[in-house]
């Protein structure tokens, strides 16, 4: 179990300062423990975890970041190896079945099935014309092509400043060619069928942009990591943090809550340690930060002089989406309310997402939401009856302009007043009078309902607008140099989701690579050839 921070200190030697328990935090940490290294992390919030805490009201429990994963249910790829590796192969996980999402626009639906080859006959089933076969051929092609070509990208991640200007643009040319378009134009450039684009690119909310803003590197990546399937964690995504922690308690390290760092501590250019916000000085020789890279420029080293000249670099990367999430707790189980496990992606009639998203911002009171999300976790879940029995949980996300909640941006946590709950009723109201239109025999099912809004993803998550991916990832994200696990801060590291690109995945490859850079040992090749 964690520790608190309000109620003990941490105590003795550590090899390592670790800022932030999310995935790439807790990963680095255990990797770093299997090589024999005691490390401390440190997490702001009173829940270890990150986006993959969960939080419990009443009788029901909901994930509130991990939804679904790629490949995990596949022993022999490099993201279960990586989990099994870290977790001592005690997290375990139940496959979605044949189709993982579902796709609506309007009343009509499609279904993304498990496999390239399935996947290939279902998109050419839905579009039979043999420009759209092609189309489709071209497709799967291309994001097993950008996929792969992304490991030179990321390689340079690991370089150090020179280095990486040096041979940075030879390691990466290939993915360039990927990166530096948008999903629109690669797409577009296939098939002129807006409805087949819509439906391609129907997954963009697992990265937060559509696809005439997106990079397609970054939308390559998630379609691929899907192809085969995906899996839900047995338990619970709190399941991983459970099951990583004693890898880390393994080799003395240790987790604090509660915990907030206020300040990397630098001495003639090297990190030595950190200040805690009650002043508490903890020293080490090595730092980490996995609290995003403009929290750790801007915030954590404010006013540094050598990290001055790539924080302004880091400066012109925006931030994410942010979201709004409604966790439902009905009285009913799965199978009595007929849930499915995969999940529903619901968007309005028209398949453009970018011109949805422009006409939402545009008059967001009375403009179709531009994307509505629902995950199944306690169908997906095959444990859950065992500890909610007779219970489900239902979670409905949609995107949510920071720019409408900043006014309340400086009000505390649940005393934000009434215009604010007011906005609130009304989006949920929204959110579920859209939801019945797909299953309308849920509506009056509901036992509880509350909403989160990017205010309290900012108040949990410590992102300054309330973000979830961290950094956007357009193409001029990937171009930026300056992303990279090297710091001009001798003796301080990133990782995260900054770092390579966002979800569990990027998150679980930043850590490995960290965890290279840190130990000069690949940490990849060790794993493949165990």
């Amino acid at each position: 179990m964690p520790q608190s921070y309000k109620r003990e200190k941490p105590s003795g030697k550590f090899d390592a300062l670790i800022i932030g328990s999310g995935m790439s935090g807790m990963a680095l940490a255990a990797i770093l423990a299997k090589e024999g290294k005691r490390c401390l992390i440190l997490e702001r919030h009173y829940t270890p975890g990150g986006f993959t805490h969960v939080f419990k009201r009443r009788d029901y429990e909901w994930d509130v970041g991990i939804h679904y994963i790629g490949e995990v249910h596949r022993p022999k790829s490099m993201l279960r190896k990586i989990f099994d590796h870290i977790s001592d192969k005690q997290l375990a996980w139940a496959d979605m079945g044949d189709v993982y999402d579902r796709i609506v626009f309007g009343d009509r639906s499609y279904d993304f099935v498990k496999g390239v080859e399935p996947f290939r006959e279902k998109m050419k089933n839905y579009f039979p014309s043999e420009a759209d076969k092609n189309a489709n051929d071209k497709y799967i092609a291309l994001i097993r092509e950008a996929s792969s070509s992304a490991q030179g990208l990321f390689t340079t991640r690991a370089m150090p400043g020179l280095v990486r200007t040096i041979a940075g643009p030879f390691l990466s040319r290939k993915s360039q060619q990927f990166s530096e378009k948008t999903t629109w134009q690669v797409l577009s450039d296939i098939t002129s069928n807006k409805e087949l684009i819509g439906l391609l690119t129907a997954q963009f909310g697992d990265y937060g942009l559509p696809p005439k803003q997106s990079s397609f590197l970054m939308h390559a990546m998630v379609a691929k990591h899907y192809l085969n399937g995906a899996a839900f964690p047995v338990g619970g995504s709190s399941r991983i943090f459970e099951t990583i922690e004693p890898v880390i308690n393994a080799a003395g390290g240790q987790v604090f809550v509660s915990a907030e760092v206020e300040r990397i501590l630098v001495k003639h250019g090297r990190a030595f340690g950190v200040r805690m916000t009650d002043g508490t000085e903890i020293t080490a020789p090595l730092v980490v930060s996995s609290a995003g890279v403009h929290i750790t420029y801007d915030q954590l080293l404010a006013g540094e002089h050598s990290a001055k000249g790539t924080a302004e670099k880091l400066a012109k990367i925006p931030p994410s989406a942010a979201h709004l999430c409604l966790y439902l707790g009905l009285k009913e189980s799965p199978q009595a309310l007929g849930l499915p496990k995969a999940n529903y992606w619901i968007y309005p009639d028209n398949p453009d997402h970018d011109e949805n998203i422009t006409a939402y911002v545009k008059d967001p009171d009375h403009a179709p939401l531009p994307m509505l999300y629902a995950s199944f976790p306690a169908a997906k879940d095959p444990d859950f009856q065992n500890r909610y029995p007779g219970k489900s949980t239902i979670e409905l996300i949609t995107l949510g302009d920071y720019n409408r909640f900043v006014q309340w941006e400086k009000e505390s946590w649940k005393k934000r007043g009434a215009d604010y709950e007011t906005l609130k009723e009304n989006m949920m109201e929204r959110m579920l009078d859209r939801f019945f239109e797909i299953m309308p025999a849920l509506k009056g099912k509901i036992d509880h309902q509350e909403l989160s809004t990017p205010l309290s993803t900012k108040h949990f998550v410590n992102y300054a607008h309330g973000e979830i991916y961290g950094l956007t990832h357009t193409p001029q994200r990937f171009s930026n140099h300056a992303l990279s696990v090297h710091t001009p801060v001798k003796g301080l590291y990133l990782t995260g989701q900054d770092i390579v690109s966002c979800g569990i995945g990027g998150a679980l490859s930043a850590a490995m690579i960290t965890a290279t850079v840190m130990l000069r040992k690949n940490m990849f090749r060790s794993l493949t050839t165990d």
